[in-house]
C-alpha cells in the first residue's frame, strides 16, 4: 500500500475537482468510491484530475470500475483528465 497516496478536494460553484496523486492502487480506488458517493449529488461536474499519479496498478482500476456503478448519480457528470483519463474512466 502507498503511504504517499492522497486526494486532494477543491469545491467551487457547482463543481467539485479531485486531484489523485501517488498510486492508483485498491486502497486509492476505495478512498475515491467514498468520496464520490458522499459528494455524487452535491456538484452537477466533479472533476477527476489524474495527472499527479505515477501509476495506475491494475486490480485498483478493476475495484473502480466494478463498484462504480453503485455510486454512479444521473444528476451528476463525471469527467476524467490528465494523463490516466483513459485508463480510469468508467
Amino acid at each position: 500500500m502507498a503511504r504517499n497516496r492522497k486526494i486532494f478536494v477543491h469545491r467551487n460553484s457547482e463543481n467539485i475537482h479531485m486531484k489523485l496523486s501517488g498510486d492508483f492502487d485498491g486502497s486509492l480506488a476505495s478512498e475515491l468510491l467514498n468520496l464520490l458517493k458522499k459528494n455524487c449529488n452535491a456538484a452537477s461536474k466533479i472533476f477527476i484530475h489524474t495527472g499527479c499519479l505515477r501509476a495506475v496498478h491494475s486490480f485498483g482500476r478493476e475495484e473502480f470500475h466494478k463498484n462504480y456503478n453503485a455510486i454512479n448519480s444521473q444528476s451528476t457528470q463525471l469527467l476524467f483528465t490528465g494523463k490516466y483519463a483513459s485508463q480510469l474512466t468508467p
